[in-house]
């Protein structure tokens, strides 16, 4: 233990520990802008480069930054003095000559932690004017976009990129006041190894990365009249969204958001748990035919368009692995323009399909060729969790004081297996559960396979099918799918099924959730909103959702018939 004193305060704290965390430990307040630190998530950026969180250090003429400097014993310091405050105020200021000054019309507005601060500093005029570095905008991919002129070089998307995803689509090029984050060579996203998941995003402090936005669009669907445009809503969105409203994280908002989007104007409002329980049929039967067989193992999980993009761009050789399967999105989309627009005697160009997505890799997905049936997109439009807030928030819809409404049937009833796609380990779980009774022809007495579950990076079980061992694993975080990918590659690890999740956590945590401070705990919250939905339901079994069974009976014929492959499969994730 290290004994030192802050602003007068004896504190006593491990040795290694940095100012920062010691302030913390003592309730004393540091300001922070390129700092980050998310435990659950492996992720720490502390380059300290905006330089917010200097503090005086008895002894020394500099003013190091709290962040990344550790305390040593017997150390004195002052985390407010006049030189401090005036030190802290000046790189500020640096830091908003060179920003754009757009806050009406700025997609991270009220959320810009830079705006957040300017505010706590009463800098209401901008001292230091002159040159500003120009760069265009690039919103080449149709999913992610990327503002250089207000990226402040905290460095945080780089770090989450290279080191935690592993992706390596972000660097810095250039020195001092001509340095900018972009893609190699500069070149724009689409033509880089980005895989769209979005966690770049969620830790950029302004908006120099967002989403690319559809809501004008999809108003613009809504409001004519020749179109029948309908709506499907995520599981992770349910506990999420009601952050965007004054809810506490994981608050369960199912029913008030059905009737939200019926008062702002959808047709139809479906559920894509419906999507996810279709995605459990086709996949399982996958799955058995694999075991059975023994090829092709381990067959990987194709949920995910960020964790498909990664595969494609860093193991090409493991192509053959993942699941022809589309993911519950796509699928969604595609028995909506086909089943129940046949049923509702409707064609489908003349049908629109929105998709409320916490994920920005869907934009992408939703966009591809292939992921279309007979030249029509399955999806339109997938928008974000927090661009349908804005929507909602645009057409005077207040969710919190919403009614509880139902998802219309057929695509809105769907099972406690399905909603727990939106955590790390859901899909697994929810697979092994119909696999378990269609491969054994015995009913499974209890349905929680708690192995799989939590929110560590990889997890790995045993599992008795039939007096047979399959070996199963759930990740999420790229940087954990690599790890797992090479022992594969090296004949290291062995296993029949993986699940694998671009984002640390899963859905609950794509790119396209509210933001928040205190992530980890927020994350956790999500999570047991959703088993909290997956415990209370009458049924948990994909398999058992009787409109499930009802498309089967009077549209696809079986699992992994001609028409589910034509509509529900692809021949390669390509």
């Amino acid at each position: 233990m290290v004994n030192i004193t802050i602003d007068n305060q004896q504190v006593s704290v491990p040795e290694g520990t940095t100012v920062l965390d010691a302030a913390k430990q003592a309730n004393i307040k540091i300001p922070t802008l390129c700092y980050l630190h998310l435990e659950k998530s492996n992720f720490l950026n502390n380059v300290a480069s905006c330089r917010i969180c200097v503090v005086e250090v008895e002894g020394r003429r500099n003013l190091p930054p709290a962040c990344a400097t550790p305390v040593t014993e017997g150390m004195k310091i002052t985390t407010n003095s006049k030189r401090v405050l005036s030190s802290r105020r000046k790189n500020l200021e640096l830091i908003l000559s060179n920003h754009p000054f757009n806050c009406l019309i700025c997609a991270k507005s009220t959320d810009c932690e830079l705006q957040t601060l300017a505010w706590e500093f009463g800098i209401n005029t901008q001292r230091y004017r002159g040159e500003r570095a120009t760069h265009e905008i690039d919103k080449s991919s149709g999913a992610l976009k990327r503002d250089p002129e207000k990226c402040i070089m905290c460095r945080r998307c780089e770090v989450m990129c290279n080191e935690v995803q592993t992706v390596g689509a972000l660097t810095a090029f250039g020195r001092g006041f001509n340095t900018v984050v972009a893609p190699a060579e500069k070149k724009p996203l689409i033509e880089s190894p980005c895989v769209y998941c979005g966690q770049c995003v969620s830790v950029c402090p302004t908006a120099a990365l967002t989403g690319v936005g559809y809501i004008s669009e999809v108003w613009d669907a809504l409001f004519n009249p020749k179109k029948k445009v309908v709506v499907q809503v995520a599981p992770a969105v349910r506990v999420a969204i009601g952050e965007e409203f004054g809810m506490q994280p994981g608050q369960i908002v199912t029913g008030k958001l059905a009737a939200a989007l019926r008062r702002i104007g959808f047709d139809g409002v479906f559920d894509t748990t419906f999507g996810a329980d279709l995605t459990v049929i086709e996949e399982g039967r996958e799955i058995m035919d694999r075991l059975k067989s023994g090829k092709n193992l381990p067959i990987l999980t194709s949920c995910c368009p960020g964790w498909i993009n990664f595969i494609n761009y860093h193991f090409p050789t493991l192509k053959y692995m993942p699941s022809t399967c589309k993911s519950p999105q796509q699928m969604t989309g595609a028995i909506a323009k086909n089943y129940y627009a046949k049923k509702m005697g409707i064609d489908p160009k003349d049908m629109v399909v929105v998709s409320v997505m916490p994920c920005i890799a869907k934009k992408y997905e939703a966009a591809l060729p292939y992921e279309s049936t007979h030249g029509i997109p399955d999806v339109d439009y997938s928008i974000t969790t927090r661009e349908l807030a804005k929507m909602l928030k645009e057409g005077s819809v207040d969710l919190k004081n919403m009614p509880e409404e139902t998802f219309d049937d057929p695509l809105g009833e769907s099972t406690g297996a399905g909603v727990i796609f939106g955590a790390t380990g859901g899909v697994l779980e929810a697979a092994l559960r119909t696999v378990y009774e269609k491969y054994t022809g015995k009913t499974l007495e209890d349905v929680n396979f708690m192995a799989v579950r939590g929110t560590q990076g990889i997890r790995e079980a045993s599992i008795q099918i039939n007096g047979r061992t399959v070996n199963v694993a759930a990740l999420s975080g790229l940087g954990n799918a690599r790890k797992v990918l090479e022992k594969i590659v090296k004949g290291e690890a062995h296993y029949d099924i993986i699940e694998i999740m671009a984002c640390p956590s899963g859905c609950v945590n794509g790119g396209g959730q509210p933001y928040c401070h205190d992530r980890d705990e927020v994350i956790e919250q999500r999570i047991r909103g959703l088993y909290h939905i997956d415990r209370n339901q009458a049924i948990r079994k994909s398999h058992e959702n009787p409109s499930i069974q009802k498309l089967y009976q009077e549209y696809l014929g079986e699992a992994g018939s001609h028409l589910a492959h034509e509509l529900l499969h692809v021949e390669s994730h390509n």
